[in-house]
Parts: structure tokens; C-alpha cells; sequence
């Protein structure tokens, strides 16, 4: 039996070569403020690549995508064991696209300390008045570069995005920064009108994309996972404070209450932060994670 091993490994996920197709798994590590935390998070993989799983198959109208199968007998055999089950997905190779793609239906976070400052994000002018986690009057934009691990990404505007890509794909700068700003929003509308339908609201997310040989745009990597967006619960919403989350930002809001904890959870933070991750997938999906 041929072995693998990864040819890239990320904060979360580990990328393996087949040859022909790549296989992305989703490990059960966790990371917060771009720092891979020292515990791991039991089924969190599971979630991811199955969250990762509806939306590329709900979607595929809009955009095509990576996905090939999350079924490992579709895999060679060396990932047809234990550990590589249903947290591993078989893609298509991509030449990636250098920015990540964010887009912010809510105003929080990072968005919203900018916005007590002077009003915009990402130098984007937002409206007067709004509270924090309001709904904006429509989703914005706000794309950024892709940091190195232990980096912070950058946030830049759509004219430092068609550099970036004309940089990476030249003679295509222009159309490629607009197909992935459209797309975006596409996806995001689509999925969050979806979403409320279920009881979540989708305050943010991010998505990234891919060339293929075609040179056509493929969504990429993971979707609308709670390690990827702010997801809240409809049920209690209520703009002017921050809201409760199905996502890693109960884990951003221990760490920034125990600054001392030396990026280390303890296990009630960890089954609380599964719980969460697992029930967003069932109320998303109508599917129970095993």
C-alpha cells in the first residue's frame, strides 16, 4: 500500500497529493487570533468537511467547485481507515487565488471597531448609526490578503485586489477580482436567506477560490463552516450588543477573558465549543454528526 504525506499543512487542515487530484482533511485542530491552539477538538474535522459538503452541493448553480467526494473509498487505500473518515474530502487541483474572500452581512468584530472610528470598513463608508451586530442594508465586500502562518492577513480594497491578481494571473487581474467579488456576494445571499430559514444567521464568512486549467473560477477549500464564519442564533437576536455563537468566537472570547492561558482551553471550553460546532451542522443540515 503507497503511503502519503502531506505536501502542505495548514492552521486546520492537511493537504495530501494523489497525483491527479488532491485529498484536503480537516483535522481536529483549532486556532484563534492566526494561533494554532495546543488542544484538539474531538469530531471538529467531521464537521467542517461535512459542513463544507452541503454547501458545495447547494451552491453548484452558482459556482462550481473543488469537491469530488468525502467518500474515502473514492481515495486510495492508505486514507480508507479510521482517521481519515469523513473529515477528508478528494478535490480538484487549482492554481489558488492569493485573496480571501470576506463578505459581512453584519456589522461586528473587527468591521465594527473600525466603524466607532470613523464610520467605514475596510474603507468602505457605512451608514450613520448603526449598533453593533446591526444588519447592514446590504452585504459589503471586504477582501483580504492570505497571511503565512503566525501572520496577520491584510485587509485591502477591491482596486489592491485586482493588482494582487493581475500580479498572479496576468491579463486576468481585473476579470478574476470581479467573478470572485460577484460570486461572493452570490454565495453569501443565497446561503444566508437559507440559513435563517434553519435558525442561524450568517453575520460574515469567508470564501476562496481557484483557477483550473480551463482558466475558469472554482470555489475552493472549506464553506461556511463555523471556523470560517460568525454564525449566531435567530431566535434572541438583538442588535446593540454581541450576540451568542454557533462558531469559534466562543473560543476567541475565553482567550481574550484568560489572556494568561498560554493558548491553552480547558475541557469544558472544548465540549462546549464541539456542542455548538455539531448543533449548528444539525440545524443546518437536518443531519446529526455521529
Amino acid at each position: 500500500m503507497k503511503e502519503f504525506k502531506p505536501v502542505k499543512e495548514g492552521k486546520v487542515r492537511e493537504i495530501y497529493d494523489t497525483g491527479d487530484n488532491l485529498i484536503m482533511v480537516a483535522t481536529d485542530r483549532i486556532s484563534a487570533f492566526d494561533v494554532i491552539l495546543k488542544n484538539k477538538v474531538n469530531k471538529k474535522g467531521t464537521v467542517l468537511t461535512q459542513m463544507s459538503k452541503f454547501w458545495f452541493d447547494y451552491t453548484k448553480d452558482i459556482v462550481a467547485n473543488h469537491m469530488i467526494s468525502v467518500d474515502t473509498k473514492d481515495m486510495p487505500e492508505f486514507f480508507q481507515t479510521e482517521e481519515f473518515t469523513g473529515n477528508s474530502m478528494l478535490c480538484k487541483k487549482l492554481n489558488m487565488i492569493p485573496v480571501e474572500c470576506i463578505v459581512r452581512g453584519y456589522i461586528t468584530g473587527s468591521g465594527w471597531n473600525s466603524y466607532k472610528e470613523n464610520g467605514t470598513v475596510c474603507g468602505i463608508k457605512l451608514p450613520e448609526g448603526l449598533k453593533e451586530c446591526d444588519k447592514l442594508p446590504e452585504p459589503i465586500y471586504t477582501p483580504s490578503t492570505k497571511a503565512e502562518i503566525g501572520d496577520h492577513d491584510e485587509n485591502i480594497d477591491f482596486e489592491r485586489s485586482v493588482e494582487v491578481l493581475e500580479k498572479a494571473f496576468p491579463g486576468h487581474g481585473a476579470d478574476y477580482a470581479a467573478k470572485i467579488r460577484d460570486y461572493t456576494i452570490a454565495l453569501y445571499k443565497k446561503c444566508a436567506d437559507y440559513a435563517l430559514t434553519r435558525g442561524i444567521i450568517i453575520a460574515d464568512t469567508k470564501f476562496e477560490f481557484g483557477i483550473n486549467e480551463e482558466g475558469e473560477v472554482v470555489l475552493a477549500d472549506e464553506m461556511l463552516t463555523p471556523d470560517s464564519s460568525r454564525f449566531w442564533p435567530v431566535e434572541g437576536y438583538e442588535a446593540g450588543h454581541s450576540q451568542p455563537s454557533f462558531d469559534k468566537q466562543f473560543v476567541r472570547d475565553w482567550l481574550k477573558a484568560n489572556p494568561d492561558s498560554d493558548y491553552n482551553l480547558p475541557q469544558d471550553v472544548i465540549d462546549k465549543t464541539i456542542a455548538k460546532y455539531k448543533e449548528a451542522y444539525k440545524l443546518l443540515t437536518g443531519n446529526e454528526i455521529a
